[in-house]
């Protein structure tokens, strides 16, 4: 080793000295910081309202949810006992323009269980049992006030979660500054359940015979806002607090009451092997949603007088001078589920439906057609 060498042992290295330090760059003066607060987004907010959110969905978990709420994805372990041939059944929706009369209510705790029910009873009406939910919650500029409008909102879709034994397991709650007006929201979501194979319920065994069972809604559910409001509201000039003798309700409550859960009813037909198939009643109406469900070469007869329709959509027609047509394929006219049951199965299914003390009404039956509905 030449004798220059600074690596000799036994001495310690030799330390470089340290460049002289350079001097902070002076701050530029004038235009002051820019924070994401500045663009409209609180994040801090945000973060308080996700917390609180936290624990009204961890109220619906159970021992099948392997996740907290937090994660980049929501884990579920599939209960292979329970479904040793599982299929999973996915349904995707949204409250719709429910939500304008929501906003000037100031009501936000049903809209949640409005959602959460209208994709129980897509799934439900197919054999499915829910499993999970997730949400998506937009607003515009996430205010502490606004937050406590959220936890609202989020604490509805949890009771409805738990109500129907479904988690609540993930979701998105954004702020979108700019798209949304101040105090407005938009509310969708997504609900995955699981049926047996040899237990789908699609509607292929529909025979020509078969009678229509009709199960009531509460009111217009989730569908036909857009015309009723512009009804009630342009046209009649009702305020949303105004009681309405036509109604005997006020506006706003006849409009805002809660899109049912079938879920329960639903479970004792099936489980008693009663049903053919089953329609949930939405957007369309009968008239396009019974269809769905119907083989080639075959229709429904519907007897309108079958049922006594609910004053609001009766109203409403009144208001609008709307075509009988017009209603029938924009609101549920006060059916929100048909269940379709052998003729020679009827008796047993009136007897589980007035245990429940669910009311209901034989609508029509199953005919020869082009999978459509006739109305009498």
């Amino acid at each position: 080793m030449p004798d220059d060498s600074l690596d000799t042992p036994g001495l310690p290295e030799p330390i470089a000295e340290k460049p002289a330090a350079e001097p902070a760059p002076e701050k530029k003066r004038g235009k002051p910081a820019v924070t994401y607060a500045d663009a409209g987004v609180d994040i801090s907010s945000g973060d308080r309202a996700k917390q609180r959110i936290k624990m009204l969905a961890r109220k619906t978990f159970n021992k099948q949810v392997l996740s907290e709420i937090g994660g980049f994805g929501g884990l579920f372990a599939l209960d292979l006992e329970k479904y040793p041939q599982p299929v999973l059944v996915s349904s995707a929706d949204g409250v719709g323009t429910k939500l304008k009369v929501a906003f000037e209510l100031g009501v936000h705790h049903t809209v949640g269980a409005d959602l959460v029910n209208h994709c129980v009873n897509d799934i439900a009406v197919q054999g499915a049992t829910p499993l999970f939910f997730l949400d998506y919650l937009a607003t515009g500029k996430l205010r502490e006030q606004d937050g406590q409008m959220v936890e609202t909102v989020v604490s509805g879709l949890s009771e409805a979660c738990r109500a129907n034994g479904c988690a609540l397991i993930g979701g998105e709650t954004a702020q979108m500054p700019g798209f949304y007006a101040d105090g407005e929201y938009d509310l969708a979501g997504t609900i995955i359940g699981c049926v047996n194979r040899p237990d789908i319920i699609t509607g292929e065994g529909i025979q020509i015979g078969d009678v229509l069972i009709g199960i009531p809604s509460n009111g217009l559910h989730t569908n036909g806002y857009s015309l009723a409001r512009k009804l009630l509201f342009d046209v009649a000039k009702y305020g949303p607090d105004q009681y309405v003798n036509e109604l005997k309700d006020k506006t706003g409550a006849a409009l805002m009451r809660t899109h049912r859960s079938y879920l329960a009813i639903i479970k004792k037909l099936t489980g008693a092997g009663l049903v053919r198939g089953m329609a949930h009643i939405t957007g369309g109406g009968i008239t396009e949603n019974l269809p769905r469900i119907l083989p080639r070469g075959t229709g429904a007869a519907v007897d309108l007088s079958s049922w006594t329709v609910p004053p609001l959509f009766a109203h409403l027609q009144q208001l609008g001078n709307v075509e009988q047509e017009e209603m029938l394929r924009t609101f549920n006219m006060g059916i929100g589920l048909i269940v379709v049951v052998p003729g020679e199965m009827v008796k047993k299914a009136k007897a589980i439906l007035n245990r429940a003390n669910e009311r209901h009404c034989i609508i029509g039956r199953i005919v020869r057609g082009d999978r459509k509905v006739l109305y009498s």
